[in-house]
């Protein structure tokens, strides 16, 4: 027996499987797949191979299913990606392309990506720690408050209240902003933040003597925001739909309430992805009971020089500004989530660079 053909084996109990999600028998392979070889020599692989933790069988006389390690084979053996067909392209450029906004277009690529994979969607917005300051507005809304407007490169727009004994002067307030956006343009919100407390000691006029201080405040507790309610799920009853009981299905719903967990888990799968930027975690992988029967395919969309040091850098020698993810049972198509993963994030990070590219999975 050759490990070669051995893991043959494997690979197409994991693809029948997941087509049928019904234990597959040695009969069944030799029927689908070109393994040139005896139904019985195929019943020793399968056995070495349940021996060795790939495959389980549920019953005696029934056939194999894939175990976690089976599915992590076959994950880890992907060497490309499906394309995606032609239709699923212009899909992505049309649907997208009529975005008024980011968010807009977050939304509409998480039910975009549940469309394509059958599963649950996740995308998350950019989270404004790791944007840089593009451009910064300071209105004033009372006697003694004002509205800082933050525009970062990523096109999130935030909105922070500063609270002041008197409003300064029109023009004095605009030569305030004038120089942060001078100064600041570029620079993360922490980094703006330190910059404009520098600015206090070079305040030329009296009014805005605790201005610089208050807009230093407001750009750290930015910097700080975790963001947990900008996600944007879609899929869940599609998913509910396609499973005869939808209280095998609970926990998982479970998952998707904890919201600061699954950004922390997809966010770490997104910059420990491989190549291509796409990280999987399997049932105990993801170090949540309520996901020990659920995969999760994650993405990271958005280039931007990484501040968290070597850990936080993916394989591309950058790190994302956010992800977009899919999840489902365990048996999911991962070849297909994946190459849709990849596909809607490699769209994203074209859209917040401003950048036009072309589709081409």
């Amino acid at each position: 027996m050759t490990q070669t053909r051995r893991m043959q084996v494997l690979r197409a109990v994991v693809e029948d499987y997941i087509r049928s999600q019904e234990p597959v028998g040695s009969s069944a392979l030799i029927a689908r797949h070109n393994l040139k070889v005896s139904s019985a020599t195929i019943r020793k692989d399968m056995a070495a191979l349940e021996d060795e933790g790939f495959l389980t069988q549920p019953h005696t006389s029934a056939g194999r299913v894939p175990t976690e390690r089976g599915y992590r084979y076959f994950v880890d053996s992907l060497s490309e990606f499906v394309p995606l067909t032609g239709p699923q392209r212009e899909a992505i450029r049309t649907l997208l392309d009529g975005s008024v906004n980011l968010q807009d277009a977050l939304q509409r690529s998480a039910r975009l990506l549940a469309r394509f994979t059958g599963q649950v969607a996740v995308v998350a917005s950019p989270a404004l720690s790791k944007a840089r300051l593009w451009h910064l507005e300071v209105i004033a809304v009372s006697s003694t408050s004002l509205l800082a407007v933050v525009v970062t490169d990523t096109g999130r727009v935030a909105q922070h209240i500063l609270t002041v004994p008197h409003l300064p002067d029109g023009r004095h307030l605009q030569e305030f902003c004038d120089a942060v956006n001078a100064r600041c343009s570029t620079q993360t919100l922490r980094r703006a933040a330190r910059t404009i407390r520098a600015m206090h000691a070079d305040a030329t006029h009296a009014d805005l003597e605790r201005l610089p201080n208050r807009l230093a405040d407001a750009f750290e507790t930015m910097a700080d925001e975790e963001r947990t309610n900008e996600l944007f799920v879609a899929g869940v009853s599609t998913l509910a739909h396609q499973h005869d009981s939808v209280q095998d299905l609970t926990p998982l719903f479970d998952a998707l309430e904890e919201r600061a967990v699954l950004m922390h888990l997809m966010s770490q799968l997104s910059t420990a992805g491989d190549a291509n930027g796409v990280g999987v975690a399997i049932g105990s992988e993801t170090n949540n009971p309520d996901l020990a029967h659920a995969s999760v395919v994650s993405g990271g969309y958005g280039r931007t020089t990484p501040y968290g040091g070597p850990d936080a850098v993916n394989k591309t020698g950058q790190e994302p500004i956010a992800f977009v993810g899919s999840i489902g049972p365990t048996h999911m198509n991962y070849e297909i989530a994946m190459a849709a993963v990849h596909a809607v994030a490699r769209y994203l990070t074209a859209l917040v660079s401003n950048n036009d590219m072309e589709i081409t999975r």
